[in-house]
């Protein structure tokens, strides 16, 4: 049988030493939310509607105990491995503040209390700006997506009004210096229609400095109403995760963006 979770002793509970020939078993949806596959009840209702295999044969046993290092184990089809950091993405809705703690109401709030452990945001969005968030408990990620150098791209659509400057686009292309001498580095605008009867711009920034797709849109001319990230390097915001929602990234997502880190690793621009 597939090895799915080598060095998984820790997580499944070493309180007693493990003789040799004897099974460390774990419940099913125990296993199956630390993978990320949901929320306890959400996994137990996917197992009772026959969402999980174990070697091969449908489990509706949220119960059932499984070995980890030993036994196959599916969620819809997808083997399920073990991970030492957690990764979640999040719609963030307007009026949360992104931070693990505070007065007001954080992005950490909206996960159950049961899935908050360890996780923190990468990056911060505005109280008042909506979209992609990754939440994790991996530092090193974190810190290689935040890291100018890593010419990690982000991507918001921004709704304007007050019109831009004719070069807006040049300027955004160039690099810009802004009123107070805050010096940008070189990005994208590019008119993405209309939302709300105003201009919608697509704008895509590799580094992340305080309000700066508000401040850089004010300096050609125009006024940010509404900002909402779509993604960050190759993550996408899916379509159908509504604002204050939440999922873990799947392998291949994960996979895509690891490599796109390393990838676009590079000299600073020019």
């Amino acid at each position: 049988m597939q090895t799915i979770c080598r060095g998984f002793q820790a997580f499944a509970g070493a309180a007693a030493p493990r003789r040799e020939g004897e099974r460390q078993l774990i419940r099913l949806d125990k296993l199956l939310t630390h993978f990320g596959c949901g929320t306890r009840r959400q996994v137990i209702d996917a197992v009772r509607r026959g969402r999980a295999q174990v070697n091969g044969k449908t489990c509706c046993d949220p119960a059932a105990k499984v070995d980890p290092e030993q036994d196959e184990v599916r969620f819809d089809g997808v083997v399920q491995s073990y991970q030492k950091h957690r990764y979640l993405m999040m719609n963030k809705p307007a009026g949360v503040i992104t931070a693990v703690s505070d007065r007001r109401e954080t992005v950490v709030d909206l996960l159950p209390e049961g899935e908050r452990r360890g996780l923190f945001p990468v990056g911060r969005l505005d109280r008042d700006t909506e979209g992609l968030l990754l939440l994790t408990t991996d530092g090193q990620l974190c810190h290689a997506l935040m890291s100018p150098r890593r010419h990690v791209e982000k991507v918001y659509l921004a709704r304007v009004s007050g019109g831009l400057a004719p070069d807006a686009a040049a300027r955004f292309a160039e690099g810009m210096q802004l009123r107070d001498g805050t010096a940008c580095r070189p990005a994208r605008l590019e008119p993405a229609g209309e939302e709300e009867g105003l201009p919608l711009w697509r704008i895509t920034l590799r580094e992340g400095k305080y309000h700066q797709v508000k401040r850089m849109v004010a300096a050609a001319g125009g006024r940010v109403e509404a900002l909402r990230r779509v993604s960050v390097g190759t993550l996408e915001l899916p379509p159908g995760l509504p604002p204050g929602s939440w999922r873990a990234l799947t392998a291949e997502e994960l996979t895509r963006l690891l490599a796109h880190i390393g990838e676009a690793s590079g000299p600073p621009d020019g």
